[in-house]
């Protein structure tokens, strides 16, 4: 009776040990990730594509310069659409300046002519050209003026979009050539570019 109980408790010690041999092994409990910083868990707002931007021209201190310029993003290029009135008869050169700021009576807040990519100054039909060089434009004889260009450098979206700059009248004509702004005379009327809703 004694071997009996002996042979049953070994058995029961056996099955025992043999389901703790197949017990997975216990893990520490490792601690949840730390929480990403704030500002990357807020959603990421896509950049907007800009199809058309607007610009108004307000005159510099002793001019009465005035107009807008409308700017329309097209395959190869901005489709640039002017109306100045208050200009004296002739040729104007106008530019897209570096800053979007005109609050200098004289515009000089505006800096220099926009050229992200560091190019000498020259016509818009040139290869090696400012990205704000835009040429000239020519008044009536009762100073009003309308122009109508598609500009194959400038651009309304990436790196070296003009969205934010200026653009920039001048009263002489912009001899296309001296540099780094052409001769074009002192800024009689200054705006900011700004994103216009899409008609």
């Amino acid at each position: 009776k004694e071997m009996n109980q002996f042979c049953i408790l070994a058995a029961i010690l056996g099955t025992l040990a043999t389901l703790a041999l197949a017990q997975p092994p216990q893990t520490e409990p490792t601690s949840p990730p730390p929480m990403p910083p704030k500002h990357e868990m807020m959603p990421r707002m896509g950049t907007p594509v800009v199809e058309h931007a607007i610009c108004v021209l307000y005159p510099t201190q002793g001019n009465q310069v005035h107009g807008t310029v409308t700017l329309e993003a097209l395959e190869k290029g901005v489709r640039v659409v002017m109306d100045v009135q208050g200009l004296a008869p002739g040729k104007h050169g106008f530019h897209v300046h570096e800053f979007g700021d005109c609050s200098a009576p004289d515009a000089a807040s505006a800096g220099g002519h926009f050229n992200p990519q560091h190019k000498p100054h020259g016509a818009p039909t040139d290869e090696q050209r400012h990205a704000g060089d835009l040429g000239n434009l020519t008044a009536d004889a009762s100073g009003n003026a309308h122009l109508e260009w598609t500009d194959p450098v400038m651009t309304l979206r990436g790196p070296h979009s003009i969205i934010g700059h200026s653009v920039v009248l001048h009263a002489k004509e912009d001899d296309l050539k001296s540099q780094p702004s052409g001769e074009s005379g002192p800024r009689v009327a200054c705006g900011v570019i700004g994103i216009a809703k899409t008609p």
